[in-house]
């Protein structure tokens, strides 16, 4: 059986950096990262990596709405970190809302 190499992925052409992208969907409207990621066509991961540079660029004034635990209603406001949290730490549940991303 023999091996193929494999052929290198080709970047898709696009007429503005993701970067770009991202900033002028979250000018629009407020969106979760998974949202952003299905709109543009990348992964939740990069999504949340390109936010962390749009985060640092002041210029941007990126507004981060804060997850929320939808049982207890705890609200994730001091956290710093992009993605969302995995659980409560007051009721312990996993059922959260993811946090919310938008530019003024």
């Amino acid at each position: 059986m023999r091996i193929r190499p494999k052929q290198p992925d080709i970047p898709a052409d696009r007429p503005e950096t993701l970067r770009h992208e991202i900033t002028a969907l979250l000018i629009e409207e407020s969106l979760t990262a998974r949202e952003i990621s299905e709109r543009v066509g990348i992964q939740e991961k990069e999504v949340l990596e390109h936010l962390e540079h749009i985060k640092i660029a002041r210029h941007a004034g990126l507004v981060i709405t804060a997850a929320l635990c939808l049982a207890c209603g705890f609200s994730f406001r001091k956290r710093e970190r992009l993605k969302g949290p995995g659980r409560c730490p007051v009721c312990r549940s996993e059922h959260i809302a993811e946090p919310r991303f938008s530019i003024r």
